[in-house]
C-alpha cells in the first residue's frame, strides 16, 4: 500500500473498522463487510470509466463493476466526506452490512483507501422506480398490483429499520430514485447515504436538515428535529407518486401543481382524486376500491404534524394486508360511503409553505438539499 494510500485509509478510519469488525465477529477470520483494495476497484470500473456510471445523485456517483470473479456489483463514489463524522460513518457501514433483509439493497463492503470512502452493493438490474413510473412505456406495464406490492415491500423495509434494526434507522430520502427493481419487479430500497442512526438516548436528534424536495417532511424542514415520521412523509409521497405516475416535484407544471403531495391534497379534499390518478391503473373499474383505500393511506402519511402520521409498523400492516389479502380490496365497495367520508370530509391539511425554484439551492441532478438550520449540526 503506498504511502498516500495508508494516509487516506487511516483518515477514513479504516484501522476503526477493522477492529470494530473483529469485535462484532468475534474473530478476525470472518467479516460481515468487505474491505475492497482501491485496485481492485479501478479494476472492477475499467478505471471508474464514465461508460460505467450507472447513476448519479446528491451524495455521489453509482458505476457499475465486475470483480474477478464474475460477481456484478454497484460501486458508490461519494462526493465528499467530512472527516468529523468518521465514526459516524463506520456505524453506519457495520449496521448495514449487517441488514439482512430481501427488500434492501445489500452492502457488500467498502474502500478506504482513496480520498473519499467507496460502498460496494449488490447491483439490481431493472432500474428504478422513478424511471419505470415516468417512462410512459414501462409504466404502462405497471400494474395497480405490482405498484401496491413495491409500496408494501417499500413500507416493510422502513418498518424494519425503524422497529427492528438496533439501533434504530431514519433513511431520511426515501424517494422513488432509491427504491430499485428487480427483475421480478422486487423493491430494493438504497441510499442510505444520508440516514442517520437514532441514538438510544435520543429520540428527536437536531440534524443539518437534508433531504429531496417534494419528498421533504415540512415539519423537519421547519424545526430540524428529526424524527421517524420523516421517513413517513417521504413514504406517503412515493404512494402519491405511485398513484398518480407525477413527478414528486416539477416546476414545469402550473403553480398549484408543482408539488405532488399537496395537489394531491387538494385534488382529494374537492372529490376530484380520479382525475390525477394515472390513467393506467383507473380504466379498470375493478380497481376503483383498492384505489380509494390507498388514496386514504397515502392522506393519512401526508399529514403536516409528525404525531397525526401512523408509525410505519402500522403502514407496513395496512399495506401487506392488502396485497396478502387482494380479494378484500373488492369489499370496500361495502363500505363506500366511510370511504367516501374519508376522502371529501377531511379538514383542510395547510402546509405552511410554498416550494419555489428560489426558496432553496436545488442539486443540478436530483433537486437534492441540504439546509442549514438554527441549533442544528
Amino acid at each position: 500500500m503506498s504511502m498516500m494510500k495508508k494516509r487516506f485509509f487511516q483518515e477514513n478510519g479504516g484501522l476503526v473498522l477493522l477492529q470494530r469488525l473483529k469485535v462484532e465477529d468475534g474473530s478476525s477470520n470472518t467479516n460481515t463487510v468487505k474491505i475492497f483494495t482501491a485496485d481492485e476497484l479501478e479494476k472492477a470500473t475499467n478505471g471508474f470509466d464514465k461508460d460505467r456510471v450507472v447513476g448519479q445523485g446528491g451524495f455521489g456517483t453509482v458505476y457499475k463493476g465486475y470483480l474477478k470473479d464474475n460477481c456484478i456489483v454497484a460501486i458508490k463514489k461519494s462526493k465528499v466526506i467530512d472527516r468529523n463524522q468518521i465514526e459516524q460513518f463506520i456505524n453506519e457501514v457495520l449496521v448495514l452490512s449487517q441488514i439482512n433483509h430481501r427488500n434492501v439493497v445489500k452492502l457488500l463492503g467498502c474502500c478506504l483507501e482513496t480520498e473519499v470512502p467507496l460502498l460496494v452493493y449488490e447491483f439490481i438490474s431493472n432500474g428504478t422506480l422513478s424511471e419505470h413510473l415516468h417512462d410512459k412505456l414501462k409504466a404502462s406495464t405497471l400494474s395497480l398490483d405490482i405498484r401496491l406490492k413495491v409500496a408494501a415491500e417499500t413500507a416493510g423495509v422502513l418498518s424494519y429499520l425503524h422497529s427492528a434494526a438496533y439501533p434504530p434507522i431514519i433513511h431520511r430520502d426515501i424517494k422513488s430514485v432509491n427504491i430499485l427493481l428487480d427483475k421480478n419487479y422486487t423493491a430494493k430500497v438504497s441510499d442510505f447515504g444520508a440516514s442517520r442512526l437514532v441514538p438510544a438516548d435520543q429520540t428527536e436528534p437536531s440534524t443539518l436538515v437534508q433531504g429531496t424536495l417534494g419528498y421533504l417532511d415540512p415539519e423537519y424542514l421547519q424545526t430540524s428535529q428529526l424524527t421517524e415520521k420523516s421517513d413517513v412523509y417521504s413514504f406517503g409521497v412515493v404512494l402519491v407518486e405511485l398513484l398518480t405516475g407525477r413527478k414528486a416535484l416539477c416546476f414545469q407544471r402550473p403553480e398549484e401543481e408543482r408539488s405532488l403531495a399537496q395537489y394531491f391534497i387538494s385534488s382529494v379534499e374537492k372529490g376530484h382524486l380520479f382525475d390525477i390518478l394515472d390513467d393506467n391503473i383507473v380504466c379498470d373499474e375493478g380497481n376503483v376500491g383498492q384505489l380509494k383505500n390507498a388514496a386514504v393511506l397515502a392522506q393519512r402519511r401526508l399529514n403536516v404534524k409528525g404525531d397525526d402520521r401512523p408509525i410505519m409498523k402500522e403502514v407496513a400492516a395496512e399495506l401487506e394486508a392488502g396485497s396478502r389479502l387482494k380479494h378484500s380490496w373488492a369489499q370496500i365497495d361495502q363500505h363506500s360511503k366511510e370511504i367516501e367520508s374519508l376522502l371529501h370530509d377531511t379538514q383542510p391539511l395547510g402546509f405552511g409553505y410554498e416550494y419555489s425554484e428560489q426558496s432553496v439551492h436545488i442539486d443540478s441532478i436530483t433537486s437534492h438539499v441540504t439546509l442549514p438550520f438554527p441549533g442544528g449540526r
